[in-house]
């Protein structure tokens, strides 16, 4: 194949890989790989007529490896000029082990459904799938479980501590209201 014949390829394929890819520099990435795997495969390509089924089945094909390469990675699948979290120092491990025994209290209060959903997914780090599973609930149902749950714990933490975050919403300081929080 000739250079035009790539850079037609390559404007049929970006839209498709850009519509799946996280931004710019991945759909790039991604078309060059297809490219170079359309270009290694271009002799065991037996029917001309389904070359178009056959790009967009190595198109899949990449992204769906771009996209396990990332999930594997998660430091590279931030967005570009986002600043990966910096670790927890000693401080912060303090305010996270305060809140996290106060959530315990909490989470005990909600009313089963809702502690049994929390309790599956966001503590025992459960799918939803596999909780909606395990319960014996459509997935639906789980999910709104989960949200429902969440807002009552939010509403529960707001009663009764007095919680402050900073500008990026991370929390500073969490400390028991003095109206008789079971904290």
């Amino acid at each position: 194949m000739n250079a035009p014949a790539w850079d037609r390829l390559s404007a049929r394929l970006y839209p498709f890989v850009r519509r799946r890819v996280a931004c710019d520099a991945d759909a790039d990435d991604v078309l060059q790989d297809v490219l170079l795997r359309m270009h290694r495969g271009l002799g065991s390509l037996e029917d001309e007529a389904r070359m178009g089924a056959w790009m967009f089945r190595i198109a899949r094909t990449a992204i769906a490896d771009h996209q396990r390469r990332r999930a594997r990675h998660p430091l590279l699948a931030q967005a570009p000029g986002v600043e990966p979290e910096a670790p927890l120092d000693d401080d912060d491990r303090a305010v996270a082990t305060l809140v996290s025994e106060y959530l315990a209290v909490f989470v005990a209060q909600l009313p089963s459904p809702y502690r049994e959903a929390i309790t599956l997914t966001e503590l025992s780090g459960k799918s939803h799938k596999e909780a909606a599973e395990m319960l014996g609930v459509s997935l639906t149902c789980m999910k709104s479980r989960v949200q429902r749950g969440r807002a009552k714990l939010r509403e529960l933490l707001d009663e009764q501590c007095d919680i402050v975050v900073d500008a990026r919403g991370k929390i500073v300081s969490c400390e028991p209201r003095s109206n008789g929080c079971e904290c």
